[in-house]
């Protein structure tokens, strides 16, 4: 028997969903290769005892996804979706070498960060993700289908927006898909606050996504390249080509805008202050009422920023590969080389500046007085160079671990509301009416699955699953 390939796609304007499904039969061999348009996505095969077995379960496979909405296709009509990354023509600091304690390379330019009291995450170009102690041994790796453009922190869950305009969950043992942009949406950062997902684009938009993967509103900001989002419980600040925007988290409504010298091209926020550093080589410091509080000058365009909490210190990475540091009132403290690059992203946390750059490293730098004043003094401490471990395959996968023990961890079931499907709690001791954020791409109608966890959302209304997901049997 001849070898059979069926080709589907599934493109929806207004649900965002961009994907093929390939089944090739090959005698008693399966093959079901998944993913992205464009992308050359995730391959399964299985073997059964006859041919007409083999024939059977590939229809059963192509049906189900008819009925889901696919259509038959011809591979390569459609286009993936277009990408754009940030562009540093790195050069080497003038500047005296910063105090870096350990450098870990990841193997290709870095663009996520997250660092909190366990752990040290960075995710790069490549799809690879890494966290490490503080030490910078490596404790967790993840491998994802396209390159990381940033990791956001949202309570206990840690998130990965990622190239192929999926956001993925980090919380289990494998990453599951927790939200998916529309493929129209040249993403270029992504920030999320209980479970309230902030988008900016190459055009000047910025889109607020609920807890259920659905897009609340899409507001058209006075510039473009919006290369700063960042959310919190009163609303969206949105860095772009004219400056900062702030818009509230519900309707989408303008609640103040301030211009900037420059283009914006990263943003950070703390309880009171939102920070923006600009191509016109300043920081910018607004309150989260608008007003403008104090602007911190370096010597290059910044590609980075960081405060600590209290606003005590800022910090800022340029594109001529070196990290500034300011006091409160805008005065500059020290500039420093980092010896890896120019820093795409950063975090300052307990006296350490984290950064990662343009040659893939996650660097910790000891900012702590002494240790600043030793470098300035030409005095640096012994530094540790950490290499990656060895390259993992694509972990993302729609298959789940099936089990019968629901002993330990809550029971959810997927049901039908009109056309969608939603997640509510069978288990008891919760309310039966919550709806839970649930990925979206593994739903079956009539199904149960048992969760790690859930945990009620901060704002309340709904739950949101955590940690490992294995669907009941």
């Amino acid at each position: 028997m001849a070898e059979e390939k069926i080709y589907l796609e599934l493109s929806e304007a207004d649900g965002g969903s961009h994907k093929f499904y390939e089944v090739t039969i090959n005698e008693t061999e399966v093959t079901i290769r998944y993913g992205r348009i464009g992308d050359r996505g995730q391959t399964q095969t299985k073997t059964y005892p006859t041919a007409a077995k083999a024939k059977a379960d590939a229809d059963k496979k192509i049906n189900e996804k008819l009925r889901k909405g696919y259509e038959r296709a011809v591979q390569g009509v459609r286009q993936k979706r277009a990408v754009t990354r940030r562009q540093i023509t790195s050069q080497a600091s003038t500047a005296k070498p910063a105090p870096t304690l350990w450098k870990f390379d990841s193997g290709s330019p870095a663009f996520g960060i997250f660092i909190d009291g366990q752990r040290c995450w960075v995710g790069n170009q490549a799809g690879q993700v890494f966290a490490l102690d503080h030490n910078g041994k490596v404790q967790i790796q993840y491998k994802l289908p396209e390159g990381v453009k940033c990791l956001v922190s949202d309570d206990a869950w840690i998130y990965a927006g990622c190239d192929d305009g999926n956001v993925y969950d980090l919380t289990g043992k494998l990453p599951r898909v927790a939200y998916e942009i529309e493929e129209n949406v040249d993403i270029l950062w992504l920030d999320i606050k209980d479970g309230i997902l902030g988008v900016s684009d190459s055009s000047g938009n910025v889109t607020a996504i609920n807890h259920e993967d659905e897009s609340q509103w899409t507001k058209k900001s006075p510039g473009t390249t919006g290369w700063m989002v960042r959310c919190d419980e009163i609303g969206i600040y949105h860095g772009h080509s004219s400056g900062v925007t702030m818009y509230d988290w519900e309707d989408g409504r303008q609640i103040w805008h301030q211009k900037t010298d420059g283009s914006v091209l990263f943003g950070w926020q703390e309880e009171a202050i939102v920070y923006a550093g600009t191509s016109s080589r300043k920081v910018f410091a607004f309150t989260k009422k608008g007003e403008v509080a104090t602007v911190y000058q370096c010597d290059a365009s910044v590609f980075s920023c960081a405060a600590a909490a209290d606003g005590k210190y800022v910090f800022a990475g340029d594109n001529s590969s070196s990290v500034y540091c300011f006091d409160s009132t805008g005065k500059r403290l020290w500039k420093l080389g980092t010896g890896c690059g120019s820093a795409y992203s950063m975090q300052f946390w307990q006296d350490r500046v984290y950064i990662v750059t343009t040659d893939g490293s996650l660097a910790c730098i000891d900012a702590s007085e002494t240790a600043i004043k030793n470098a300035e003094a030409g005095v640096l401490p012994e530094l540790v160079n950490i290499k990656a471990p060895k390259a993992i395959a694509d972990q993302v996968s729609t298959t789940l671990e099936t089990t019968s023990d629901t002993s330990q961890g809550v029971i959810v079931e997927c049901i039908r509301e009109g056309s969608k499907l939603r997640i509510r709690i069978v288990s008891p001791g919760f309310n039966p009416n919550w709806k839970v954020q649930f990925p979206r791409n593994i739903r079956q109608e009539g199904a149960r699955y048992l969760v790690q966890e859930v945990r009620e959302s901060a704002r309340g209304g709904f739950y949101r699953a955590f940690g490992d997901i294995r669907k009941l049997v």
